[in-house]
């Protein structure tokens, strides 16, 4: 495809190549008691993605990956569509015939799976019609391999360390497709383009404040909305990415005092899990955290307690088909003055658009639009 020589498609990929070199020796990934640089994430992306174009994985093909927030399924991310390809991660809840859906309904050529779900892909093996190849990733000590698999790390040794030229011709070229749970039906397919991803990336660094300095505790799921597309969005700043696998209160006070984590995203239920649990008592932390929310209105209780463990958090508002956060409560030196009551109950407010999501219209049932208050 012929382009002006002084344009490039806008794609997240973009990210990898700039924090490989820029942050090379500063710590990518924290997992467990296991620690990347940007350097060797960015190795082991390359192999991936070497090791998948090896399988003839190309453009056009979908790749998926059933994992939880562990570094396997953030390398993917990159991996994948570094070779052109296209990835389904797929919603670890769903059971085994929602999950047969969706990886024939993608098509998906090669599924990278952790052990703990592999018996939700046993039952369905035999029904996945253009399933090629199994990588089986070994991260706890929870479910077996499955048969015929190859083990994730053995598979990355096939690949070359070798940085691998961006393949993206048109910004408008799939990278992801995401599946809506199927609440109305069979699960629906939302497809994410390089430019679109590029962008929520953007807007989210801006909004939420992310940067190098930056420390990310990962609670919001990599399968929803891509990690509401911080899964691309940490590297392009040279944060760090601190894995959790599931989400438990203990741990996480743990790694947010231990790692000193100044970010993090969930939904309400999580920061009620966090407030209500007996080792918030105990929390002593002197920075301050930022929480984003979404999904249902925080309420007034659950701000000023999350605030009382100097936790700040955002309410935002977004869904699968706009790349995750589309709004955010944008706050204002003006509301400080209000007091408490009426500085809650603007927090609770789902916000203005996001600086890239351009215009935003609420209105009635009518369609009409609401004045703006």
């Amino acid at each position: 495809m012929e382009r002006p020589v002084n344009t490039r498609p806008l794609s997240p990929l973009n990210f990898l190549e700039r924090s490989a070199h820029v942050f090379r020796d500063k710590r990518a990934i924290l997992h467990g008691d296991k620690e990347w640089t940007y350097a060797e994430f960015a190795a082991r992306i390359y192999r991936q993605a070497s090791a998948l174009a090896q399988l003839g994985i190309g453009k056009g093909d979908c790749v998926a990956i059933m994992a939880p927030n562990i570094p396997h399924h953030l390398e993917t991310h990159f991996g994948v569509p570094l070779t052109g390809a296209i990835l389904c991660s797929i919603n670890i809840r769903l059971a085994s015939k929602e999950v047969e859906y969706i990886i024939n309904h993608c098509g998906a050529k090669v599924l990278f799976v952790d052990s703990e779900f592999a018996p939700v892909i046993q039952p369905i093996r035999e029904n996945l019609k253009n399933l090629k190849t199994i990588v089986n990733i070994v991260d706890s000590d929870e479910g077996e391999p499955l048969q015929g698999g190859i083990d994730y790390e053995e598979f990355l040794a096939r690949g070359s360390p070798e940085p691998i030229e961006i393949p993206v011709e048109d910004e408008n070229d799939p990278i992801t497709v995401n599946y809506t749970s199927g609440t109305t039906g069979n699960p629906k397919g939302v497809v994410y383009t390089h430019r679109g991803a590029y962008l929520n990336c953007l807007g989210n660094a801006l909004e939420a404040g992310t940067s190098s300095w930056s420390k990310y505790l990962w609670i919001v799921p990599m399968f929803h909305c891509n990690g509401w597309c911080f899964t691309w969005g940490l590297t392009g700043v040279g944060a760090t990415s601190v894995c959790l696998r599931k989400v438990d209160p203990t741990e996480i006070f743990r790694l947010i005092a231990k790692e000193k984590i100044t970010h993090f995203c969930g939904a309400p239920t999580v920061l009620i899990s966090l407030y209500s649990h007996p080792g918030a008592k105990d929390l002593k932390i002197d920075w301050t955290v930022k929480a984003f929310t979404g999904g249902a209105p925080p309420s007034p209780t659950v701000l000023r307690e999350m605030e009382a463990l100097n936790i700040e958090v955002t309410h935002l508002y977004g869904l699968t088909e706009t790349y995750g956060p589309h709004t955010f409560c944008e706050w204002q030196e003006k509301f400080d003055a209000q007091g408490e009551e009426y500085r809650f109950r603007m927090k609770s407010r789902q916000g203005v658009a996001s600086i890239t999501a351009h215009e935003q219209r609420v209105v009635d049932e009518e369609m009409n639009d609401v004045a703006p208050d």
